[in-house]
């Protein structure tokens, strides 16, 4: 059975007024977007963890074409700090609004589904909270801890947001010391008053940047989506001043409409093109990348976890 997702997500927006409000339809997914649908027993018991500790996960919030197969081997990306973000990207699902407050025992729970799950390597992420003091940077730090205690050979990569304007709340989850620190650019610098109009391209990067500086052992990740009206020679300088900010990992994927009031898909980037982009970064001098149609943040995080570790071994570094 095969599922191509060409029936639109629910809009995911606290308030209308707030919506991308011009209709962006998209042409026809390609073949090689499509996915099988889930109906897995390691998917619905993964579910089942996920709603037992009554969390949220960015499979489900973003509509990760992936959380089938990943889910079916008990791999869940958790997405902290609820399911309400105060940016309004136009590529992402996520909802837009004013959150509530944090809860205290959200890390405990976290690392009691990591525990449950029995996972070699978790991946955490958050929405954008502009709303507090500190970004939600203490709220992260405190879930490092909690996986940590509860499971001590468990990895863990946080995916983090931007900190614009919260001042020491990166070095909050530097201190954590988490295995990954994920913040991803998500697209070219040209394309971000239109994609990421809350962010700053060169804040994003000087924010990884400082990551390294402060740590050098951890592990630094980006990512970027392509089929939003890029150009290929933006995308290989994106691939130049990554690498000048000294980041370990690059992900590229396809970028997916999550509904018609999102950004169009302007274009389907060929399993070919991935290919070149993946062989143009590795030269670039990446230890690991990772590019294809449905490639995400996430996907595989734990095989690329532990290929990146040996590659920073074999590279002596």
């Amino acid at each position: 059975m095969s599922w191509d997702m060409s029936e639109p997500a629910p809009p995911r927006l606290r308030h209308p007024e707030k919506a991308h409000r011009v209709d962006n339809a998209s042409a026809p997914r390609p073949e090689w977007i499509r996915v099988r649908a889930p109906s897995s027993p390691g998917y619905f018991a993964t579910r089942e963890i996920v709603r037992e500790h009554g969390l949220t996960t960015v499979c489900q919030e973003a509509g990760c074409p992936n959380a089938g197969e990943c889910w079916a081997q008990g791999h869940a990306t958790f997405m902290v700090m609820g399911d309400t973000c105060t940016r309004a990207c136009s590529f992402c699902n996520v909802a837009t609004g004013k959150p509530e407050a944090l809860d205290p025992f959200e890390p405990a729970k976290v690392a009691d589904a990591v525990a449950k799950l029995g996972l070699s390597h978790v991946v955490v992420t958050s929405v954008d909270r502009d709303d507090l003091d500190d970004g939600g940077a203490d709220h992260i730090a405190r879930t490092i801890r909690a996986i940590r205690r509860k499971r001590p050979e468990t990895t863990i990569e946080v995916l983090t947001p931007d900190f614009l304007r919260k001042d020491g709340a990166m070095e909050v989850v530097v201190e954590a010391r988490p295995d990954v620190f994920n913040h991803n650019l998500e697209t070219v610098p040209g394309l971000y008053p239109a994609v990421r109009p809350g962010a700053r391209y060169f804040h994003s990067l000087r924010l990884l940047q400082q990551v390294k500086e402060l740590d050098p052992s951890i592990f630094t990740k980006s990512g970027i989506m392509v089929g939003l009206g890029e150009e290929r020679v933006a995308v290989q300088q994106v691939m130049d001043d990554l690498r000048s900010a000294d980041v370990d990992f690059l992900t590229i994927g396809q970028y997916l409409q999550p509904t018609k009031k999102h950004h169009a898909v302007v274009r389907y980037t060929t399993p070919e093109e991935f290919a070149a982009y993946e062989k143009a970064a590795y030269a670039k001098g990446f230890l690991m990348v990772s590019a294809s149609p449905l490639t995400r943040s996430s996907y595989h995080a734990g095989e690329d976890f532990r290929a990146l570790r040996d590659a920073r071994i074999a590279a002596g570094a």
